[in-house]
């Protein structure tokens, strides 16, 4: 069967899902994303800055080292695909157009980078960082830092010089971002005040780099779509909600639907209301004892709690076997996020 000749709206998931993703009938034109990429390129004009990345359908969101092009995943160009992505993985990254131009301009940030070379001015390095700093698998970020802009989740600008670059271009470049007072008073001014000072520079300027290898493309993919999430929901484990369900179903009671194990257990301590409770002790303990930031834990413990909320977990100990039990999983799960960069599901 040709791509051509699939109709993605008359299949069944499980029909889809037997699919290679080169078998997909997808692409950019006549697509919600073909007029994003449309407005992206008006705001450069706007700019003044003639040069325009080569966008195009990839396995996610990605700009490749030194290549001034932007892949956008495939599953964004298709309503059934989209459907599925959410279901797999609970939330379709760039799904809505705000998000999608937030993220269009952040890997522009880097395209353009690498576009006209900006990486290898020593100033560039003086004020970002050196470009050859090797990627961690994780990252420690600060909050309340004023030294970053504030642009994707997760303080994404702290990850690494290249990223803080896309993040302060993709703020000077969005409209009516008013960076200049936003970030007024904060040392990451002078960050825009230097991209701002670059971008007119290379206004009406052709890009130095023409090379367009468009690497990880979707029409090149030959693994099933049951294959790639497969992969997929591996790597993200830790930031679906049931990540923690078998160690909280071994600290505390899994009621469920069962509504006469619920009723035998109608006036217990739920296992929400218990973590609420000790919350403040908990987070102390853990942070004296990891020397993890309170913040970081706090964030863990908040997911905990609503996943005992949505499994109706009871407590069946006494309320202290119970707090020294949870206590110990968290400690446990931030002592292995310190040192291999992701939580334990097994402990």
């Amino acid at each position: 069967m040709t791509s051509k000749a699939i109709d993605l709206g008359k299949l069944s998931e499980e029909d889809i899902l037997k699919l290679r993703i080169c078998q997909l009938p997808v692409k950019i034109e006549g697509t919600w994303l073909e007029n994003c990429i449309n407005d992206l390129y008006d705001e450069l004009g706007q700019k003044g800055i003639i040069f325009r990345p080569l966008c195009y359908l990839a396995d996610e969101w990605l700009t490749p080292d030194k290549e001034p092009i932007v892949g956008i995943p495939f599953f964004l160009a298709d309503p059934a695909l989209i459907r599925l992505e959410k279901k797999m993985v609970l939330e379709v990254e760039g799904g809505t157009k705000d998000w999608c131009m937030k993220l269009l301009r952040h890997e522009t940030g880097h395209a353009i980078n690498y576009a006209y070379k900006l990486y290898r001015r020593k100033k560039w390095q003086r004020i970002f960082g050196r470009f050859s700093q090797e990627y961690g698998d994780t990252y420690r970020y600060r909050p309340y830092s004023k030294n970053f802009v504030r642009h994707l989740e997760d303080y994404y600008a702290q990850y690494h010089p290249d990223e803080d670059f896309a993040e302060t271009f993709a703020v000077w470049l969005t409209p009516e971002s008013n960076w200049q007072h936003q970030y007024r008073g904060w040392r990451v001014l002078a960050k825009l005040n230097y991209v701002d000072t670059l971008m007119n520079e290379i206004k009406g300027k052709e890009p130095l780099v023409r090379k367009e290898k468009l690497y990880w493309q979707a029409s090149k993919i030959r693994s099933t779509l049951k294959s790639f999430y497969k992969e997929k929901m591996h790597s993200y484990a830790e930031e679906l909600p049931d990540f923690h369900d078998s160690n909280l179903k071994k600290i505390f009671v899994f009621t469920g639907a069962d509504k006469e194990a619920f009723k035998k257990y109608k006036k217990s301590l739920k296992a929400e209301q218990l973590i609420r409770k000790y919350k403040k002790d908990i987070i102390n303990n853990v942070a004296r004892w990891t020397g993890e930031k309170k913040f970081m834990i706090s964030g863990l413990t908040d997911a905990i709690i609503k996943r005992c909320g949505d499994l109706r977990l009871i407590v069946e100990k006494d309320e202290p076997a119970s707090v020294i039990d949870i206590t110990s999983y968290i400690t446990t799960s931030v002592m292995n996020y310190l040192y291999t960069g992701g939580y334990r599901r097994e402990y």
